[in-house]
């Protein structure tokens, strides 16, 4: 899959999640940026990955119907070109039966795909494959000397037994659900799910094996940045700065396609930012990443990962320079709740605890409030105090607190909570 269209895929499936079927082709094709034309051809591409199944049913709300995370096929056709998708399950299925040399496995692709219009692949490229699935522990070479003998390293699957296997899917899954980055988790996922197919016969299989849990982590766009997270951390670890174009959520696109006319691209290019990376930070309440860096100039400057298109990594700069970055940016946002690097704000407000014996909002607020402190308490309520970085990012953990919280300080945030809560009782006066 060709880089650009990786991109545009990942933008067209973030905005049909977020809109399901709320716009009719051409609105949506000039909000991605593309034409009526290329949003068709998507469309086609899409479903052909997707096993020509309503793409727009994806998103549908169906808490209890299933865990399976509802983008992993746009990862699984980055993963192939389309002659390795061909190529590499002969390679894949010749050594799970027995071990196999390079020449072999040259003989039996030209056998198997020769009705195919593309040449037959030649030794060195089988070579490559070996290498590339050896480095990955998919494969492994068996001992003595030339001409070398692969078969399939699947022991750990093999050894172990119906229940361990399912005990180790279930595991997965959890960790797959709750943890980031999660990709491989659900690529594993996946795999154990054919292996468990496998080991059970049809009489004892019931589909209701590989849904223990009834739950869903609904971010689809969470999954979906992790295609830029491993280049992003790449260029992080290697002091690069990196370049990419950027969409701001105040823009009505989301994507701009390359033109293909050298009459129209100079007017129709868009800006690069050229950024060197520092940290990588997850929002996990409204499941966003997020990437900071400087300037050239050294400013330091933020962007929502949902906006970044085209990375391209650039020089390299000297460790020390690097390092005086990144230390600044760490001293910007040391009092940030999350990412805010406005003017310092100190922010107290009451909770009140509950009428039960076990008390789970001072439980959770000592847990989550990060660097806060609770100052005063007695049996109804408590006071919590804590200085950040503006009150913007700290406003959604508050309001989720319901009735149980009451901000003090500073009368900004207060009143700002005042005319929301105003708002949704209006919403109820209606009924």
């Amino acid at each position: 899959m060709a880089k650009e269209s990786f991109d545009k895929e990942i933008q067209f499936l973030r905005l049909l999640a977020l809109t399901g079927d709320a716009f009719d082709r051409q609105q949506f094709a000039g909000r991605l940026g593309i034409s009526v034309h290329t949003f068709d051809k998507t469309i086609r591409r899409l479903k052909e990955l997707n096993g020509e199944n309503d793409l727009t049913e994806l998103f549908g709300y169906r808490y209890t119907d299933s865990a399976e995370p509802a983008l992993m096929f746009l990862f699984r056709a980055k993963s192939m070109k389309e002659s390795e998708s061909r190529r590499l399950p002969i390679l894949l299925t010749a050594l799970q039966q027995q071990a196999h040399t390079a020449s072999e496995l040259l003989e039996l692709c030209d056998e198997q795909l020769a009705d195919y219009a593309a040449a037959p692949p030649d030794e060195k490229t089988i070579r490559s494959d070996l290498r590339y699935l050896e480095e990955i522990g998919v494969v492994r070479r068996e001992p003595g000397g030339r001409p070398y003998r692969y078969r399939l390293n699947h022991d750990l699957i093999e050894q172990l037994s119906v229940d361990e296997l399912l005990d180790l899917y279930e595991f997965v899954d959890v960790m797959a659900h709750t943890r980031i980055p999660s990709v491989q988790g659900y690529l594993l996922r996946d795999n154990l799910k054919i292996a468990l197919r496998a080991a059970i016969s049809e009489t004892d299989w019931d589909d209701a094996l590989l849904e223990p849990f009834c739950y869903r982590y609904h971010y689809e766009a969470r999954i979906l940045d992790e295609a830029h997270l491993s280049a992003l951390l790449s260029m992080v670890e290697q002091q690069r700065y990196v370049s990419f174009q950027y969409y701001s959520p105040s823009r009505k696109r989301t994507y701009g396609a390359r033109s293909t006319n050298p009459l129209f691209s100079s007017g129709q290019e868009q800006l690069r930012k050229r950024v060197l990376p520092a940290r990588i930070i997850y929002d996990h309440q409204y499941g966003r990443w997020y990437l900071l860096g400087t300037l050239e100039g050294g400013r330091i400057v933020k962007f929502r990962m949902d906006g970044i298109v085209d990375i391209a990594g650039e020089e390299a700069v000297e460790s020390t320079l690097f390092q005086e970055r990144r230390a600044r940016v760490d001293s910007k946002i040391r009092y940030s709740w999350l990412v805010d690097t406005g003017d310092m704000v100190k922010v107290k407000a009451r909770f009140f605890k509950p009428d039960t014996q076990y008390d789970f909002i001072r439980e959770r607020v000592a847990m989550q409030g990060q660097w806060g402190s609770i100052t005063e308490e007695d049996e109804t309520s408590f006071i919590f105090e804590i200085e950040v970085n503006g009150w913007v990012e700290i406003r959604p953990w508050l309001r989720s607190f319901g009735s149980s919280c009451e901000v003090l300080e500073p009368v900004g945030l207060r009143n700002s909570l005042i005319e929301e809560w105003k708002e949704l009782a209006g919403y109820y006066e209606s009924i």
